[in-house]
């Protein structure tokens, strides 16, 4: 076979490759955008929206997140830091009847102190640690932008209404909800959750029955 024979030759499979790589790309791109969507549900939909219905930036911001903290590895909680972090979270719901703003503020400094003791970015950088609780908890970290939204309303003058405060409160607490749940690998158990060592999960949860109905709360 001559040299100009398998120079042919290199040159067409190097062109098929090419090529094949280039279709594997393309049909990879769709699987990449649904695996994004699944991956941040609600969050996927903001993204859009924020980039005026353009898909693919929304995507690529995504992406973005994902590169930067898609393997961040979280720090469980001790039993009696998560206790803390219980009760502090039960005293601030049960002030809400009286001071509701004071009460949103506590939340979200609550959240951002949560989000820190589990190793994600400290609280001082509130986008940074907002991204990255995006990543691992997309389906409840709007609650915690509510709160902050909420709070930081209130000190520029322009406020949210009790309605507004109580929704964003009760949306917040499925963030701190997850946050406070142990994982499967917390205390080196069986893998089913536990709340305090050797007590069922519920035990570390604020109570489910949260009611505002006791009383009317004052706009403060």
């Amino acid at each position: 076979m001559s040299t100009g024979v398998i120079i042919a030759l290199i040159v067409v499979v190097a062109v098929v490759l090419v090529a094949a790589a280039v279709l594997a790309l393309r049909a990879r791109g769709p699987r990449h955008g649904g695996s994004l969507k699944r991956r941040f549900g609600p969050e996927y939909d903001l993204a859009v929206a924020r980039h005026d219905g353009d898909t693919k930036a929304a995507e690529r911001e995504l992406a973005e997140r994902v590169r930067r903290h898609g393997s961040l590895r979280t720090r469980p909680l001790e039993p009696a830091e998560r206790e803390r972090f219980v009760a502090r979270w039960t005293a601030a719901q049960e002030r809400f009847v009286d001071s509701p703003r004071e009460a949103v503020a506590e939340a979200d400094r609550l959240l951002a102190e949560l989000a820190g003791a589990r190793g994600f970015p400290d609280g001082g950088q509130y986008e940074e640690q907002l991204t990255a609780l995006s990543v691992h908890h997309a389906h409840h970290v709007e609650g915690y932008r509510r709160v902050h939204r909420a709070t930081h309303a209130g000190v520029d003058g322009d406020g949210a209404g009790t309605e507004e405060l109580r929704a964003s409160m009760v949306e917040a607490r499925a963030l701190f909800e997850a946050l406070t749940r142990p994982g499967r690998h917390d205390g080196g158990g069986d893998g089913r959750r536990t709340g305090t060592e050797g007590a069922p999960a519920a035990a570390a949860r604020p109570s489910s029955t949260w009611s505002f109905a006791k009383r009317s709360p004052k706009e403060s």
